[in-house]
């Protein structure tokens, strides 16, 4: 019997017939479709997205690298320190009674800002005016007392120049005056005191301030032990602000704070970025806290407006030096490596170099260039991780990424001839 040839599942056999050669052909293009389909899927999905062709100039093989560049410029620097701080008033005192009684008048309202000597409450002054009528009242008896000791005194003395009564008597009748004379002495401290008593009966403003939440309701009895007072008054302006200084710090800010000159001080909200109010140092403690090793500092703000209220916390910045026409450029453009400190200067042919410098101290995102650098170099500020010595690069802008030749940016290195820290010229 001969052999028949395999059939491929594939591929339909020659001799399939119309009515039997149907179906095995819609399955051999079924799979071929599904299998198509697959394919297609497969690279969408894991080939397609590794093989993205890079684009040209933009850090392609072979291709310059983008960078954001800068020019080094001249300006005046402040050099602060940074600490935080606690608004504390110059005086604060509790509002009391020197005598026990019941309040009857308040002559201030909750917040008001009061001067001193200012009437703030009043007691019942009755009990304190009793008092007083009745040492003027005994002050009064021993002053008529003390009269007529006087006359008896000098009847006494002339019946002994006579040599009518004895001189025993006469001594006598002496140390009666001089015992009225003490007598009323005493009188009158006690009409002194009683007096004294009656004022502290009405309560006055023992310093200038904003007089805070009562603690006392009218009708009450308030007794000079009370620990709460019947309120508080704090002195807002000038307020002083409370705040600490490394002691490795500390030599510097004497050094300028003990030639008289002023030391500028600036207080800002807890997130440093709205400035609260500008002052003055006005002390420096003297000794070191072992504890922490920083020395407590006192600055003084006039706060007329107000804005520094006490207990608030606050961040304040010491100008301890200013730094007059140095060279500066953007922090975020020094590198640091085995050559030291260094950043990238881009060339007259957009290539960078590597530039070794030394730096000075930092605020606000700008560093000082103390050697390496003249005003007018450009320098790159972002884009440096994969630079090298040579590298050539096209300067971006940093917002926006547009080429920085066509915004009129720094293209070169070289500075202008007209002397001007603008590289586009």
């Amino acid at each position: 019997m001969p052999m028949q040839p395999p059939v491929s599942p594939l591929v339909p056999p020659a001799d399939a017939g119309l009515a039997g050669g149907s179906a095995p052909r819609r399955h051999w293009l079924r799979w071929t479709l599904l299998t198509i389909v697959g394919l297609a899927v497969a690279y969408a999905l894991f080939v397609r997205p590794f093989t993205k062709p890079a684009a040209a100039g933009r850090g392609a093989a072979g291709g310059p690298m983008p960078v954001t560049a800068e020019p080094a410029r001249t300006a005046d620097l402040d050099v602060r320190l940074v600490s935080l701080g606690t608004v504390t008033p110059v005086s604060t005192a509790t509002v009391r009674s020197r005598v026990d009684g019941e309040l009857q008048k308040l002559f201030f309202k909750e917040g008001q800002t009061v001067e001193a000597g200012a009437p703030l409450a009043e007691l019942d002054p009755r009990p304190f005016e009793v008092q007083k009528m009745q040492a003027e009242a005994q002050q009064a008896k021993d002053n008529a007392l003390l009269e007529n000791a006087r006359v008896d005194l000098k009847r006494f003395q002339t019946l002994l120049a006579q040599d009518s009564v004895a001189e025993q008597q006469v001594e006598t009748q002496a140390a009666l005056v001089r015992q009225y004379e003490a007598a009323l002495k005493v009188d009158q401290a006690q009409v002194a005191s009683a007096a004294l008593q009656l004022s502290y009966a009405h309560i006055t403003a023992p310093i200038p301030g904003r007089i805070g939440l009562r603690n006392v309701d009218l009708g009450n009895i308030v007794h000079a032990s009370d620990a709460g007072g019947i309120a508080v008054i704090t002195q807002l302006h000038p307020i002083t602000v409370l705040f600490s200084i490394p002691q490795d710090s500390v030599l510097k800010v004497m050094k300028r704070f003990g030639t008289g000159e002023t030391m500028q001080v600036e207080a800002f909200d807890r997130d440093g970025r709205t400035r609260l109010a500008a002052g003055k140092l006005a002390t420096v403690d003297n000794q070191i806290d072992p504890a922490t090793g920083t020395v407590k500092l006192r600055a003084e703000f006039d706060n007329t407006d107000e804005t520094l209220f006490p207990n608030q916390f606050v961040n304040v910045q010491l100008v301890v030096d200013e730094l007059k026409g140095v060279t500066v450029i953007p922090t975020a453009g020094v590198q640091r490596g085995t050559v030291g400190t260094y950043v990238y200067v881009v060339g007259a042919n957009n290539t960078v170099s590597v530039r070794v410098v030394e730096t000075g101290p930092s605020e606000k995102g700008q560093i000082v260039i103390n050697k390496g650098l003249q005003p007018g170099d450009v320098v790159v500020v972002d884009g440096v991780d994969k630079l090298k010595d040579g590298a050539a690069v096209e300067l971006v802008s940093r917002d926006t990424g547009v080429p920085a030749a066509a915004k009129g940016g720094p293209r070169t290195g070289k500075r202008p001839a007209d002397g001007s820290t603008n590289p586009s010229h």
